[in-house]
């Protein structure tokens, strides 16, 4: 059977478990409705990927260089003495540099020495692996040029390749999923282990399933693949062939992460409290604040190698594009997994995940309302790091805690959770300065402690179109002119016709702070820079206010302004105290670089995706239903606009759905 998978384990290890792709994955388009081996290559080569002979591994690379505008070439190919291929080498057709030729005219030089390369070989399970990959290339491509290369003049229809399929119910399976989604050697869709067929002698690497479990999962998984022609999904199956870690992710999630990618929240909590259903979720922050799907997977271990697994599906789903904040648990096994697969990206501890452990690790002391006030005393009302050093070291000295790995462990993190020290990382509002603000699990109205899997797919869609509903009434709000302002200040003015009415709400607790800054005089100047202390009457515990003095940077001539509280990393628009001095200042608009478009109220969301063919396979239900799909939508925008519009709309509506409960033809 032709496939390719991603493996999670280092080359080296002769005997790695694998993981197979399912649904919109490297072999999706490769299989048409006749279960053919073709088309173009969705995704780009990467290390790990696994194929089944030599020549998939070339066909596989050609179609993507083709895609992409260059052509493909052996390298080099490694043989062993019994003339078994074992290792090769395809590159860029303007790899390396022709030999000098004494020839009269020779011909012109066509190479540049490109560097874009593929490495693969022979693993002992027969298998060629992909081990080394450089995509970037030296010179221009042109995808419009590809079809020119000598390497792609046997791409085309007339090669296509069957897949060895063994019977007629997988063939169907292969129409059905769009991919193979057979085991085959059990020639089923999954080999899972439910409760009433007995316990299994070692479980520990496999999902748990009560009854009716397994065939929620396949039924939920077959009708997503039906409804959404763009769903993608990857099942992990251990050495037995039962499901051993499972990740999906819609197309409107998707779509969602091109907007609000930026800073992500992984909520484990379900695996942390050993649900019922050990679900992760991949979570973001839409324009309006509220949380967005990116994805989900269940998981059999709280390990290492299960997030690895789970992050690299994610990010092949996502097409490579790494968020650029990570907010997650202090789980060592977790973070572990996030430093491997996103390397890059700026990684921070959940503030309120630690905050919450507090009570849990320190509760038992006898001064812990003491230890609880200086730690909070420490983590929210430090705005410098040496404050916050000088609290943290004071608490540990008078309590006598040098000892405690808890504190001990939380301390050497505290770069990554502590409010000012994470101030130059743009946070989106996800870990914020206030305890009180926290992003909540994005199913927690629908899933608890015992709630069963099936039980929870059921619910799975009724929770989503609750926050679909949610975020379309929010943008309906958020379009209205009937918000009433607080003030009459003109940065509360200039927001409220740019920003959602969510985060204008929180945007005016600001423009009323300024009323709490009772001082701001200039300090020093630097040229056209000038430093600023505002000074605040800030609320402590038990009501009592206290002034703080905060350290506000403007440069007259960049229009940028700065302060040491953080708040605009931390959520995305000006705190009081810069609009103070800008307003000292004569400044009326807030500068453009400090109006985000991640919080715009016209910000064009294409949930609804742009597919690139016309015309429809009627005898297809993906297609039927995409169709139909897009059609609907375009009714829905056209009736919003007007009561005269909406009113045709519903009525043309109850007509259709009138024609098909009676069963005739629409044309009749």
């Amino acid at each position: 059977m032709d496939g390719v998978y991603l493996n999670t384990d280092p080359v080296g290890d002769e005997e790695a478990d694998y993981f197979e792709i399912e649904g919109d994955s490297v072999l999706a388009d490769y299989v048409d409705q006749t279960g053919m081996f073709q088309g173009e290559n969705p995704l780009p080569p990467a290390v790990g990927m696994e194929f089944e002979s030599y020549e998939d591994v070339y066909y596989f690379y050609s179609c993507y260089a083709k895609e992409q505008g260059f052509g493909v070439r052996v390298s080099n190919t490694w043989y062993r003495k019994s003339k078994e291929r074992y290792r090769g080498k395809l590159s860029c057709s303007s790899a390396g540099f022709k030999k000098k030729s004494e020839a009269n005219r020779p011909r012109p030089e066509t190479r540049t020495g490109c560097p874009a390369m593929i490495k693969f070989r022979l693993m002992d399970t027969r298998r060629w692996r992909i081990i080394e990959v450089e995509l970037d290339h030296n010179h221009l491509i042109n995808p419009t040029s590809g079809k020119f290369y000598k390497s792609h003049k046997n791409l085309g229809v007339g090669t296509k390749r069957l897949l060895q399929l063994d019977s007629a119910e997988e063939v169907q399976k292969v129409r059905l999923f769009r991919t193979v989604v057979v085991d085959a050697d059990h020639n089923g869709f999954l080999d899972v282990d439910e409760g009433e067929f007995g316990n299994s002698v070692d479980d520990s690497n496999q999902l748990k399933f009560n009854e009716g479990d397994a065939v929620a999962v396949e039924n939920f998984l077959r009708q997503a693949q039906l409804t959404d022609s763009n769903f993608f999904y990857v099942v992990d199956l251990n050495e037995k062939g039962s499901l051993m870690n499972l990740f999906w992710v819609s197309s409107r999630s998707k779509a969602a992460y091109n907007y609000f990618g930026d800073v992500v929240y992984i909520d484990t909590s379900c695996l942390a409290n050993k649900y019922e259903v050990p679900l992760v979720s991949i979570i973001g922050i839409n324009h309006h604040g509220q949380s967005v799907l990116f994805g989900c997977g269940l998981l059999a271990m709280e390990a290492a190698e299960s997030y690895i697994w789970l992050f690299r599906a994610w990010l092949t789903s996502i097409l490579g594009r790494p968020p650029q904040v990570i907010i997650a648990d202090q789980c060592v096994a977790l973070q572990i997994a996030l430093a491997d697969v996103f390397p890059r990206a700026s990684h921070c501890i959940s503030l309120s995940d630690i905050m919450r452990k507090v009570p849990q690790k320190l509760g038992s002391l006898i001064e812990y309302e003491e230890i609880e006030t200086a730690i909070c005393k420490a983590v929210y009302h430090s705005s410098k790091p040496e404050q916050f050093e000088a609290v943290w070291e004071g608490m540990i000295q008078q309590h006598m805690l040098g000892d405690h790995k808890w504190l001990q462990a939380i301390y050497e993190d505290r770069r990554r959770w502590v409010p000012v020290f994470v101030k130059d990382v743009f946070l989106a509002g996800v870990l914020s300065i206030q305890s009180s603000d926290t992003v909540s699990c994005f199913f927690q109205e629908y899933l608890g402690v015992h709630t069963s899997l099936r039980e929870f797919l059921e619910k799975y869609d009724r929770a989503l179109q609750s926050r679909y509903q949610l975020e379309a009434l929010a943008d309906a709000d958020s379009k209205s002119s009937s918000f009433m302002l607080r003030s009459r200040c003109y940065f509360e003015l200039q927001i409220s016709k740019l920003y959602t009415n969510e985060i204008l709400k929180k945007f005016e607790r600001e423009v009323e702070g300024m009323y709490s800054c009772f001082s701001t005089r200039k300090l020093n100047a630097e040229g056209s820079l000038v430093t600023y202390i505002v000074k605040e009457h800030v609320e402590m515990e038990g009501s009592r206010r206290d002034a703080r003095d905060f350290e506000v940077l403007y440069n007259e001539s960049e229009m940028e302004v700065q302060c040491n509280c953080g708040l605009f990393n931390s959520k995305g628009y000006l705190c009081r105290h810069t609009l103070s001095v800008l307003n000292q200042n004569g400044i009326e608009e807030i500068p453009p670089q400090y109006i985000l478009p991640r919080w715009r109220k016209d910000v064009k969301r294409s949930y609804v995706l742009d597919y690139s063919y016309s015309g429809i396979d009627i005898n297809s239900q993906i297609h039927r239903y995409d169709n139909l799909y897009r059609s609907i939508v375009q009714v829905i925008e056209e009736g919003r606009k007007s009561k005269e519009r909406y009113d045709i709309a519903i009525q043309g509506i109850n007509d259709i759905l009138s024609k098909l409960r009676l069963g005739t033809n629409p044309s009749s």
